[in-house]
């Protein structure tokens, strides 16, 4: 018999898992609570299994329970459900990036084995990263009793698990947010500077493409000291404060990004340098 799962949200992320978890058995999707009958009906028919609830109080007991909900609701829905319920013994977890496992103190406090599983991935179109979730890598920490139940239901449906420390789980996010979001705000700075040179904004999309791309590949297979090169890796101090000057004058959000990063890349060609011998 698989294990029984009450689902509390059903957005994307918690859509797609409940999907994955009743299509594999490694849980039985019994109740799917949101804010609105609606919703809550459109998530039990995306995901094939479940009860549509909107009462906290109506969920039936459960061995697994996961709260899918906004990362300032973790908390407050976790308070609710072990007011409202008897969670001795069974596994509590949430799904965010930026909050640990100790979000969830109110069901541990209660008896519950807690953990955070973190898929590392976009969510935005749900059909598409259901069909083709296998390999996902999770962070994941929490209690052992609570990892000995979710690890194996996250592997049956193709998870990668990658233990985290809880107590660096901001750090952890931000390494996200350092290797998606920010990377596009550079590579914008980047296009508006070569519009700023006179390139026509379609021409400076493909001069910028093949530098990205190159770089990219070379820093997951080699590493990014070996990756970096341009004026500080060289050491032209020189250069690199002409630019700054210009960018300044030019923009002065995109100079001070632009300086902001010399020092950690002055410190990355050092780095460079140590490993070269």
């Amino acid at each position: 018999m698989s294990p029984v799962l009450n689902l509390a949200g059903a957005g994307h992320v918690g859509r797609v898992l409940g999907r994955l978890f009743a299509a594999s058995r490694a849980f039985a999707v019994q109740d799917v609570l949101t804010r609105s009958h609606d919703s809550a009906q459109a998530a039990a028919a995306f995901i094939g299994a479940g009860r549509a609830c909107i009462d906290p109080a109506a969920l039936r007991p459960a061995q697994a329970w996961m709260l899918a909900v906004n990362d300032d609701q973790i908390a407050p829905v976790c308070a609710a459900l072990a007011q409202a319920h008897d969670l001795r013994g069974a596994v509590v977890f949430h799904c965010s990036g930026a909050k640990a496992s100790d979000e969830l103190a109110p069901a541990r406090d209660a008896g519950a084995l807690v953990a955070s599983v973190h898929p590392v991935r976009s969510f935005a179109d749900p059909e598409a990263v259901a069909r083709d979730f296998a390999g996902t890598f999770c962070g994941i920490e929490g209690d052992a009793g609570a990892l000995a139940l979710l690890g194996p239901a996250f592997e049956a449906i193709g998870a990668r698990l990658v233990p985290i420390d809880p107590a660096a789980k901001t750090v952890y996010h931000a390494a996200a947010v350092f290797a998606s979001n920010y990377l596009v705000t550079v590579l914008d700075a980047a296009l508006r500077a070569y519009v700023a040179a006179g390139v026509p904004e379609d021409v400076a999309r493909e001069l910028a493409r093949p530098l990205a791309t190159e770089t990219l590949a070379n820093v997951f297979r080699l590493g990014p000291a070996a990756a970096l090169s341009g004026p500080v890796a060289r050491g032209d101090f020189a250069t690199v404060a002409r630019q700054q000057q210009a960018l300044g004058h030019w923009d002065a959000p995109t100079g001070s990004l632009y300086e902001a990063l010399v020092a950690p890349t002055a410190d990355l060609a050092r780095r460079k340098r140590e490993q070269q011998g």
